[in-house]
């Protein structure tokens, strides 16, 4: 079904909740892994893909950058979704007697001062929407689960407290992609992601990065990754501000290329507001 948007999570994620915002138009498609994302996608049964790809506390999420080049997907655009952790019981709990809470192994430390202030151990699941969804199966009013309030729509569970998350800052980085390529300006802030190796010749890198100093060109990421098992084997991702058309874009571009034994546009896509 090409109006679905595909996710990698449980309902109630906050994959879904990206999804929810930044496609309302679309109906989510839970799925188990990245791949299955992406699979969806190249076969038809969704239209596009909601891909996390950094966390602004964890860094980046593991096994995006290496997926993304041969997926055969494109960036068509990005969304930032603040990452609010909320305690979800079964409805009628009192906050007091919740003793134990149960999330991903990622969420915990995140809300450690609010349980260590009400006394509740946290517990580790697979998914935060599993947890929410475990805590409203098992029925047993002492247990909790730290997720997203659109999880306790989902389960029917009650928020006991709302964004007790330590940090007030917390943001996750998804890019939506999709089968066909939409290279076409569509707004004043565009960005440009792509994938590259350097030559194996003396400071290549470093020759390769001038042509976006030169020409004026603002790198906002640059990461590098091994592919192949190979230490010798180092790809490159970066995003930049700027469509491929733009003069000085070009010349980067071109600049990089001379440098470069492979390099690959992954997308262009308007700036998401919350980026500023």
């Amino acid at each position: 079904m090409t109006d679905r948007i595909a996710f990698q999570g449980e309902p109630g994620a906050y994959s879904h909740q990206a999804c929810v915002d930044a496609r309302p138009e679309l109906e989510p498609l839970p799925c188990a892994t990245f791949e299955d994302v992406i699979e969806a996608v190249r076969g038809g049964a969704a239209a596009q893909a909601m891909l996390p790809v950094e966390n602004s506390t964890y860094g980046r999420v593991a096994d995006i950058h290496r997926l993304l080049p041969e997926s055969g997907l494109h960036i068509v655009d990005e969304a930032f979704v603040r990452v609010h952790i909320n305690l979800l019981a079964l409805p009628g709990t009192r906050l007091e007697d919740v003793r134990e809470a149960y999330s991903h192994l990622v969420l915990l430390p995140q809300c450690g001062t609010f349980l260590r202030d009400k006394g509740i151990t946290g517990r580790v699941s697979p998914d935060n929407a599993r947890a929410a969804r475990d805590v409203a199966e098992w029925d047993e009013p002492g247990k909790a689960a730290l997720a997203s309030e659109l999880a306790a729509e989902i389960y029917g569970l009650d928020v006991l407290a709302r964004h007790i998350e330590d940090h007030d800052r917390n943001t996750t980085r998804f890019l939506v992609m999709q089968r066909a390529a939409d290279l076409s300006r569509r707004g004043d802030h565009m960005m440009t992601t792509f994938v590259f190796r350097v030559r194996n010749i003396p400071a290549a890198l470093y020759k390769a990065m001038g042509g976006f100093a030169t020409n004026g060109v603002n790198m906002t990421k640059l990461e590098s990754y091994m592919v192949g098992g190979h230490f010798t084997a180092t790809q490159f991702y970066a995003d930049i501000e700027g469509h491929p058309d733009d003069p000085n874009v070009q010349l980067a571009l071109d600049e990089l290329g001379y440098f470069t034994s492979e390099l690959k546009i992954l997308g262009t896509y308007p700036a998401d507001a919350a980026r500023d």
